[in-house]
């Protein structure tokens, strides 16, 4: 079974930059798609990120919304069962608790749905506060 565990959240002032890290365990990451979601306090939980499997057809394809796109990076490093989120530029609106999370199926195209995945971390605070 898939185990995710995020690292890299902390405390930021704005315009300031965090690399968040999810590391997996109990399989291969090489196979899933990887999404980063976030939740803001009263929030519903929303999708930042997503990274397909770099070895299914859509060949590590990556998704943004438009509220982070040109900020965010989602990467890969397969060797090291790790899914990165780079933040530059980050803002107040930014904060959040930040998860990853996994579909139950491996290959799956990038889908910033929530319901399509299977697999979640414990989450990791990012506050962006001066």
């Amino acid at each position: 079974q898939l185990q995710l565990v995020e690292s890299g959240g902390g405390l930021v002032q704005p315009g300031g930059s965090l690399r968040l890290s999810c590391v997996a365990s109990g399989n291969t990451l090489k196979w899933y798609t990887i999404g980063w979601f976030r939740q803001a306090p009263g929030k519903e939980r929303e999708a930042v990120s997503c990274i397909s499997s770099s070895i299914s057809s859509s060949n590590g394809s990556t998704n943004y919304p438009d509220s982070v796109k040109g900020r965010f990076t989602i990467s890969r490093d397969n060797a090291k069962n790790t899914v990165y989120l780079q933040m530059n530029s980050l803002k107040p609106e930014d904060t959040a608790i930040y998860y990853c999370a996994a579909p139950f199926a491996y290959l799956l195209p990038c889908t910033d749905f929530e319901g399509d995945y299977h697999y979640w971390g414990q989450g990791t605070q990012v506050t962006v506060s001066s």
